[in-house]
């Protein structure tokens, strides 16, 4: 989880510097081309093959399209007006969104009041550091945008935890062909935007490598595990810990100050994951629901 946050929250940072070189389309394109290089690299290398079955592969194209095509254009275009850190607090409401998804399709049947209350907490925490009574200007299209994509992905956790985990396929081969699934359809986005002449820099290359490989490619099949393993929701809660990481990104890396309210919406948000995560760590096997069942060859 804590690799997850570091990778994914780092997402947006690498997204901005590559937008300094590159337009939104060629963007999401290009992570998804790099992310398909390296997932198919692990699949070979641990002997894996890609799911068959045309039944498999409509459901592949359908999570592609969810939780990969529309959200990273989406953030591509969002990040064109939104900060880096504000976009990882936006994405944040990831969690909520997973939460209202599995109440109306089932998925979420029981929810204990730990985890419950650890949902409100974590909110609570970005809402601290976000401090919408504070800021302007964060509101507009491009924000929305983000809000839709952060929407767009507990769509996409929920009906990859519905229809894909859990049925003897390694995670390897499920992430490596959503995101082959992924590329085929954002690559004829191409003419509508992706044409344009590119402003080739070596922070842009450099950003745009890393988030294909790492941000995109690593953080995707790290993911499709925590969703195999523990459920979609739960591994939608990682989201709060975005804006710990994104903050933290932007002081380290951008020199940003971090004030004492950012810092203490970063330990309120922390509280709140823990919560959710602690009422999964105790064993209770009778409490388990087909979701969370571990396949064999994983």
């Amino acid at each position: 989880m804590g690799v997850l946050a570091l990778l994914w929250g780092s997402t947006f940072l690498w997204i901005k510097v590559a937008l300094e070189g590159f337009s939104p389309v060629q963007v999401t394109v290009i992570r998804c081309v790099l992310a398909s290089m390296t997932l198919l690299a692990l699949c070979l290398g641990e002997r894996r093959r890609l799911p068959s079955g045309a039944a498999m592969w409509r459901r592949l194209f359908v999570a592609a399209f969810f939780c990969n095509a529309l959200p990273f254009s989406l953030f591509s275009i969002g990040e064109r007006t939104v900060s880096s850190g504000v976009a990882g607090v936006l994405n944040a409401t990831t969690p909520l969104w997973s939460v209202l998804i599995g109440l109306a399709i089932g998925t979420e049947r029981r929810m204990p009041s730990t985890r419950l209350g650890g949902l409100g907490v974590g909110f609570a925490g970005v809402v601290v550091i976000f401090a919408p009574w504070r800021t302007t200007g964060s509101v507009g299209w491009g924000a929305l945008a983000i809000i839709a994509a952060a929407a767009s992905y507990a769509v996409g956790f929920a009906f990859m935890g519905r229809t894909l985990v859990g049925r003897g396929i390694p995670t390897v081969s499920l992430s490596s062909a959503q995101i082959i699934a992924a590329t085929v359809l954002t690559t004829p986005t191409l003419p509508a935007g992706g044409l344009s002449q590119v402003h080739l820099t070596v922070a842009a290359v450099v950003a745009v490598v890393v988030l294909g490989v790492f941000a995109t490619g690593i953080t995707f099949h790290l993911t499709y595990r925590i969703i195999a393993d523990e459920g979609a929701t739960n591994a939608a809660t990682v989201g709060y810990l975005l804006p710990v990481t994104s903050v933290l990104l932007g002081a380290i890396v951008l020199g940003e100050h971090v004030s004492f309210r950012v810092a203490a919406g970063m330990a309120v948000v922390l509280i709140g994951v823990g919560m959710v995560r602690r009422e999964r760590s105790e064993p209770a096997p009778a409490a388990l629901s087909p979701h969370t069942s571990i396949s064999p060859g994983r």
